[in-house]
């Protein structure tokens, strides 16, 4: 999969949402939170297309845009690359680093305990 950029990511994020759909809906999404012209849009969407990160179909005058990669598969590989480059492979560095930057909720502990418990063999 070739890595995408952050704006990519961006409209990734709106097809994973919203399923598939033209670039006027993506851009019309992604204007509701930054100033982003439609021609850039359409530019990071054809981009997509030719690094098989999207594919898209005729409807009529435009086309209807998809997701080829899916959104576990992405988040798992940019993170495993994150993870190495930016704490060394260490997972606890950034565990610890998240939870120092960011109050978690009393669920997301709840959560994050569960996971734990898991991973030590499903202990209580």
């Amino acid at each position: 999969m070739a890595k995408p950029t952050e704006a990519e990511l961006e409209v990734l994020q709106v097809l994973w949402k919203s399923g598939p759909s033209t670039v006027k809906e993506v851009h019309d999404i992604l204007a509701t939170s930054k100033e982003v012209g439609y021609t850039t849009t359409l530019k990071i969407m054809q981009n997509m297309f030719e690094k098989k990160l999207v594919k898209r179909e005729p409807a009529g005058r435009s086309h209807v845009y998809e997701a080829l990669v899916s959104e576990e598969d992405t988040q798992k590989k940019l993170l495993d690359k994150f993870l190495h480059t930016a704490f060394g492979g260490s997972a606890m560095k950034l565990v610890m680093q998240a939870l120092g930057n960011h109050n978690p909720s009393k669920e997301e502990i709840e959560s994050i305990r569960k996971i734990l418990n898991q991973k030590e063999g499903g202990k209580k």
